[in-house]
C-alpha cells in the first residue's frame, strides 16, 4: 500500500468514516482513536473561536451546532485558526429562525480577524488640508469589515462580554450593518444605519466623496446632505477608520 493511499484512507475515516484497508488486525480500534482526536480537536477550535456564541447558545446546543459543522466542513487550511470561518454559514443554515444567532457567530469572528489583520498607518490630518473634497476619495483600513444585521446581536454580544444579562432578541425592522474595525491592539464594532452603511460600501467601490454629497443632496435636501456627509466623516475620522484621503484614483 503506498503512504498516498494510506493517507486518503485515513482523511476518508475522518471525513465520513469509511474504513480504508488496512492489512492489520481490528483496524478500527485504532481508527477510532484517531477519530475522536480529530473530532475532539475541532471541537475545541470551534469553542475557543466562538466563546460568546457558546455563552449565548449553551453547551448542549453550541456542542450540537459544532458537531454538524464537523460533519459537514472538513479542514481546509493548514492552520486550525481558519477552520472557524465557515461557522457562521452552518449556524444560519441551523437556525435559519433566529437570526440572531449566525449574526452573533458572523460577528465574532469578524473581530478576530481584525485583531490578525495588517496594520495601517494612522491618517495624518495635516494631508486634510489641500484636499479637494468634491473629488477626494477613501481608502479605508485593512481591518475594516462591514455585516450585514438583521437582529440586534451587537447589543447581545456587548452585554454578554460585559457580564451582563444580554437583551432579548430584537429583530430589525430593515436589515442594517455592523461595522467592524481594530482601534490599536483592540477590536471594535458599532451597529449602522443602513444608509450608512451604503455610503460606506459606495466608497469602497471608488466613489468619491463629492458623489456621495450629491446623492444625500438629492434624497435629502441642499441643507441637510452635506450635513449628514460631514457628520459621517467625522465619525469615520474619530474611529480611526480612514488610511488616506486623496485626489487620486484608489
Amino acid at each position: 500500500m503506498s503512504l498516498l493511499t494510506l493517507q486518503t484512507g485515513l482523511r476518508d475515516w475522518l471525513t465520513r468514516e469509511d474504513t480504508p484497508e488496512l492489512k492489520v488486525p481490528r483496524p478500527e480500534a485504532g481508527l477510532s482513536v484517531y477519530l475522536n482526536n480529530y473530532r475532539a480537536q475541532l471541537m475545541a477550535c470551534l469553542s475557543e473561536s466562538y466563546p460568546t456564541l457558546h455563552a449565548w447558545l449553551g453547551h448542549a446546543a453550541f456542542e450540537a451546532a459544532a458537531a454538524q459543522h464537523i460533519d459537514r466542513s472538513p479542514p481546509f487550511s493548514w492552520t486550525l485558526d481558519a477552520y472557524g470561518l465557515g461557522f457562521p454559514a452552518t449556524l444560519r443554515s441551523l437556525y435559519p429562525h433566529d437570526p440572531e444567532v449566525g449574526d452573533l457567530a458572523a460577528l465574532e469572528c469578524a473581530l478576530a480577524q481584525a485583531f490578525i489583520a495588517p496594520d495601517s498607518p494612522p491618517l495624518d490630518p495635516a494631508s486634510l488640508a489641500a484636499i479637494d473634497w468634491d473629488r477626494a476619495r477613501l481608502r479605508f483600513i485593512p481591518a475594516l469589515t462591514l455585516l450585514p444585521a438583521s437582529s440586534n446581536a451587537g447589543a447581545i454580544w456587548s452585554a454578554i462580554t460585559q457580564g451582563e444579562t444580554p437583551p432579548a432578541v430584537q429583530t430589525l425592522p430593515q436589515e442594517g450593518a455592523i461595522l467592524i474595525w481594530r482601534e490599536g491592539f483592540t477590536p471594535a464594532f458599532r451597529t449602522l444605519e443602513s444608509t450608512e452603511a451604503r455610503a460606506l460600501e459606495a466608497l469602497q467601490k471608488g466613489c468619491d466623496f463629492g458623489a456621495l454629497c450629491a446623492m444625500l443632496v438629492a434624497r435629502e435636501g441642499e441643507a441637510a446632505g452635506p450635513q449628514i456627509a460631514g457628520a459621517w466623516l467625522a465619525q469615520w475620522l474619530a474611529d480611526a477608520i480612514i488610511a488616506q484621503i486623496s485626489n487620486d484614483p484608489l
